[in-house]
This record gives C-alpha cells, structure tokens and sequence, in this order.
C-alpha cells in the first residue's frame, strides 16, 4: 500500500511535475498523488494563492514570472519559425481598406514584413524594427512619434499616445510577452501599456493577439488587456490543446498558424 504524502510532499511533487511538463490536469494528478479530485482541488488552490501556478479548467499550468524585458535581439532568436509562422497568418487576415495598429515586438515584426506586398491598407505602428528591409512595402506605414526605448526598439510615452488618440484604426494586432487566463495579456515594459491600451480603445474592430505557445502561462509586470478584451488568438501548433478550448468557451478565436497557408 502506497504511503500517503502530507500536503507539502504533494505540493513539491505537483511543482516538479509542472516543471517539467508546464501543464498538468486534475486526473494526472490524481493518478501520480493516489488522492482525491478534492483533495487536488485543495492543494492547487493552496498553490495559486502562494503564485506558484494558476489554476485552469480541469487543472492547473505553472505561473511564470517575467519581471524584465528582455533585449529586443535576445528575444528574435526564440521560437523564430513558430513567429514567422504566425505573422504569415496574421498577414491573411488583414484586408483591402483596413487602417491597422501594430505595436512593438518580435512577432509582430513579422506579421509587418509579411503584410509588405499588401495593397490599400495603412499600418500605424511604434514598432521601429518595421523598418528594416522594408525598401519595397506596398503600404502606407505611419510610425507613431515618442520617447526611444532602446529595450524594445520602439517608442511610447505622451507623445506617441496623442497620436493614437487621433486615429480610428479597423483593426490591432497585438504583441504579448505573456498570456494567461487570470492576469489576461501583460507585458514587462510599462511604457508600452499606454500604447497597446490606446490602441485597443481606437481600434474599431477586432483586436487579435500574436503570441507563440511559449507565451501561455506567463505573467509580466503590468497587464494591457484582459482575456476578454481580444476577440482573436494566432498561435501555433504547440499550443496547449487544452488552453485552446477554455480560450474558446470565452469565445476567443485561436487559430494556428499551421493551419493557414
């Protein structure tokens, strides 16, 4: 007969876990512990509280803090198919006519190169990176005014919100360096949660976030928008499977990438 583990043993076993496979259900966790769906539901709520996971519907993924941003170059070489990947499908959805916001961030550079041969749209962005190899865009492409922030290649504060504040876009297409079901989409540079707040509330149209699977589970410092305020999610195919439906029973729209050529 197995030993039963005190609630701490258990704690530590569901962290290494989490550690290793970042996603765990409640009938995993069942079957590794030999306890109860209420006793699980006990010890990932006593988990939660202490911020060490977050707990979803059917189980739980662990909360990764970011606290930093990082360089915007360490940042290009991380998951760089899965990015390229997503912009080109980010790139299908945009339309003859659409006046777009775009902010600041790797994937979303991206999505700006691949949108380059598109006709009659406008792109208004603080994103500096859009301009490199962009010598032949079909575009118009606004670049907003601001404050440098050489962390992020790109420019925010009083002056870039003004010029937000003028513009009523169609659509924006969101960058995120984390996503989560309870602290929603965040990012670790608080001048650039003025800008992607404004331009949700300018955006007349669907805000869709871009944001590769490795973003799921993270919490930065400061929060842009809540889940519920994005009516579209372009991932990729490592998405959590699971994630994808409870996005969904929110009616948000996740599509991956793979599946749009």
């Amino acid at each position: 007969m197995t030993k039963a583990l005190i609630p701490a043993q258990r704690h530590e076993k569901i962290q290494e876990f989490l550690a290793l496979h970042k996603v765990v259900t409640t009938t995993d966790l069942c079957s590794l512990l030999h306890i109860s769906e209420a006793t699980v539901r006990r010890d990932l709520e006593c988990l939660e509280k202490k911020g060490i996971i977050e707990r979803t519907h059917g189980g739980a993924i662990l909360s990764q803090r970011l606290r930093l941003e990082p360089q915007y170059n360490q940042r290009a070489q991380q998951h760089q198919e899965e990015k390229r990947l997503i912009g080109q499908a980010a790139a299908a959805l945009v339309e003859p006519g659409d006046i777009i916001f775009v902010n600041s961030g790797t994937t979303t550079t991206e999505f700006i190169h691949h949108i380059r041969e598109k006709t009659d749209i406008t792109v208004i962005t603080n994103n500096l990176n859009a301009c490199h190899d962009l010598s032949e865009i079909n575009f118009e492409l606004i670049f907003l005014g601001g404050t440098f922030q050489p962390r992020s290649i790109s420019v925010a504060g009083h002056i870039t919100l003004e010029n937000i504040r003028q513009i009523n876009a169609s659509k924006a297409f969101i960058g995120v360096d984390g996503l989560s079901l309870k602290y929603g989409c965040t990012v670790p540079s608080e001048p650039e949660v003025g800008v992607v707040r404004r331009m949700i509330e300018r955006a007349q149209g669907p805000v869709t976030v871009l944001a590769d699977y490795s973003k799921w589970g993270v919490v930065s410092n400061f929060e842009i928008a809540t889940i519920d305020q994005i009516e579209r999610l372009i991932t990729d195919e490592n998405f959590d499977p699971r994630a994808k439906s409870t996005l969904e029973s929110r009616s948000i729209d996740v599509i991956l990438a793979a599946e749009i050529r």
